[in-house]
């Protein structure tokens, strides 16, 4: 079997069949130089044109149960991400398809100002980056993320926020205005405070001091601002916790919150198989410590467990996780938002992008 290496820029290294195709083809026209591949797939960009923007879920172990996802893909690249399986339902690949063919809702604005403006519409917390980030580096140009926090400023109907990109600072002025009326939160993942590590694991995220700087400029602005450490990786990242809440509590952080790796579907091969190229070493034990908290497996799909695992290692971690929180005098409980102050309006074309 022909070994996939490295592509810089990239968390994948190849595109493994779609979990619904009974034929595969695989095509690699790359270059290969010292072992890293020095051509990886550019990333494409196509218009999804769904009708809808709002959509609704019934996991407890989310805190809203309505969430704006604004691209279907994310160029961050993130190997463990659990978003990766949604690409096959598009006919395509968790790996390199996933970060390299990212689908725009270039209508979501005025999708979301009809949304909020019919008269169906219960004013509700809706979430922002629940499955793919809305700060995406495509997002810098696009603007989408910000146009739709300017319709939720409009309608002052309450959102929160999760991002691995310095990018969402660019937008203070805007979640500054929902601030005032008790309508926004913003979470920034951080899952590792080494840059070599986030370059392999991450690869196009903002580095970690950039990430800190974003909840310092976010808490001055006075916009609640947490840390989500996320995803703590067993054997690789979770001795990082400590660490990480420190720093993030010295930049302003008030609350925190961490889940566990996630592996679904053909992920798990994946991951496994890109641990394995980049800490062969480490592979066993980390595989091994995943497997703990996860029942013998690598993954748990099951409500209430997914997050936080289960065993004596999992313990350990949510031990740890609490009293650092505690030391560091971070909430364990994001901010209570408010729909007291949602006006149903319509937003005019000006005002929308303007």
């Amino acid at each position: 079997m022909k070994e996939h290496k490295a592509i810089k820029g990239r968390g994948a290294s190849k595109n493994p069949p779609n979990r619904f195709d009974k034929i595969t083809i695989e095509i690699n026209e790359a270059f290969e130089e010292e072992g890293v591949m020095s051509v990886g797939p550019h990333t494409q960009f196509y218009e999804d044109k769904s009708k809808t923007i709002i959509t609704y879920n019934k996991s407890p172990d989310v805190r809203f149960d309505a969430s704006i996802n604004i691209y279907r893909g994310c160029e961050h690249g993130c190997i463990y991400c659990y978003a990766r399986p949604t690409h096959e339902y598009l006919g395509l690949s968790i790996g390199l398809d996933f970060e390299s063919k990212i689908f725009v809702k270039k209508d979501a604005p005025g999708l979301l100002a009809q949304e909020l403006s019919a008269k169906k519409w219960e004013p509700q917390i809706l979430g922002i980056s629940g499955v793919t980030d809305a700060y995406q580096p495509v997002e810098r140009s696009l603007q989408l993320t910000r146009q739709c926090l300017q319709v939720l400023k409009e309608f002052r109907n309450p959102v929160t926020i999760i991002t691995k990109n310095f990018l969402i600072t660019r937008d203070i002025d805007i979640l500054s205005s929902l601030a005032k009326h008790q309508a926004v939160s913003v979470c920034i993942s951080i899952c590792t405070l080494d840059n070599e590590l986030v370059a392999k694991l991450e690869p196009r995220t903002s580095r970690p001091e950039k990430r800190l700087k974003a909840i310092r400029m976010l808490s001055e602005a006075g916009i609640p601002v947490g840390v989500l450490v996320a995803p703590v990786i067993p054997g690789l990242t979770d001795h990082e916790i400590p660490e990480i809440l420190r720093r993030a509590a010295g930049e302003g952080a008030h609350f925190a919150s961490y889940t566990l790796i996630r592996l679904p579907y053909g992920v798990k091969k994946l991951f496994v198989e890109w641990l394995e190229k980049q800490f062969p070493h480490r592979a066993g034990k980390i595989l091994s410590r995943i497997s703990s908290i996860r029942g013998g497996k690598l993954n748990e799909s099951q409500f209430h467990e997914r997050m936080g695992g289960r065993g004596e290692f999992a313990e350990q971690i949510r031990q740890l996780f609490r009293a650092a929180c505690n030391k560091y005098h971070l909430s364990l409980q994001a901010p209570s938002l408010s729909t007291k102050a949602y006006r149903r309006t319509r937003v005019t074309q000006l005002n929308l992008f303007d």
